[in-house]
């Protein structure tokens, strides 16, 4: 399945969370900035970057930003370049704008003005954010750290019907089984006997790269 085309505006620690973990997930990723060394910074991990300001109408229909599927406008506390990027945007024919706000006041402004998603980086991490935007089978995405994670997924369908103790994924896969949701029951520490369930959520944590080789499992 080819990947989806995003478009990241803003660099700064979110954006480029954001932007570098969706091209690393198989997505087309065009990064824009009006600051060049931040530019120059993600080049090399994502599909394109420009350095460009937001909020020129002229440069952005020039890029044909109205064919990109999702626009993550990640600008830091320039409240007014953040609107304006949004307005921009929607007018321009995004299909799909998750913005970034400061504060309340700013969130609410986001979305009266079109964004269909509001997130606020202190709570919403970058990387979170983009898991949740590629994966509909990784249902929450936590950034521990930037080599560890833990995530919310169904299971791999090789997997239902089988215990713990036979999958022993620890040994195989390098990640830890953490906690096991069922309907509204939760069994953390479940015991090597618990059999998976087709509709189980398992919450697990483990590496980036253990991670996302579970995610294209689930995927699979």
């Amino acid at each position: 399945m080819a990947g989806k085309q995003y478009l990241v505006v803003g660099l700064g620690r979110f954006g480029t969370s954001v932007a570098r973990t969706l091209y690393n997930s198989g997505n087309d990723v065009l990064a824009i900035d009006k600051n060049e060394e931040a530019v120059n910074e993600i080049s090399e991990h994502v599909t394109q970057a420009v350095t460009v300001n937001a909020t020129d109408e002229t440069s952005l229909k020039a890029m044909g930003i109205g064919n990109f599927d999702v626009a993550i406008v990640s600008i830091g506390t320039d409240v007014q370049s953040s609107i304006m990027a949004v307005l921009l945007l929607k007018e321009l024919g995004v299909k799909y704008i998750i913005a970034k706000a400061h504060d309340d006041l700013h969130g609410k402004v986001l979305r009266k003005i079109g964004a269909d998603r509001v997130v606020f980086a202190e709570r919403d991490m970058g990387m979170r954010v983009a898991h949740n935007l590629v994966s509909s089978n990784i249902l929450d995405y936590i950034e521990l750290s930037p080599n560890y994670g833990i995530v919310e997924t169904l299971p791999p369908k090789g997997w239902h019907g089988k215990s713990l103790n036979e999958l022993n994924v620890r040994s195989k896969y390098g990640i830890n089984i953490i906690a096991l949701k069922r309907g509204k029951d939760v069994n953390v520490s479940p015991s090597a006997n618990e059999i998976i369930g087709i509709n189980d959520i398992l919450v697990v944590v483990g590496g980036t790269d253990e991670l996302e080789k579970l995610e294209n499992m689930v995927k699979g």
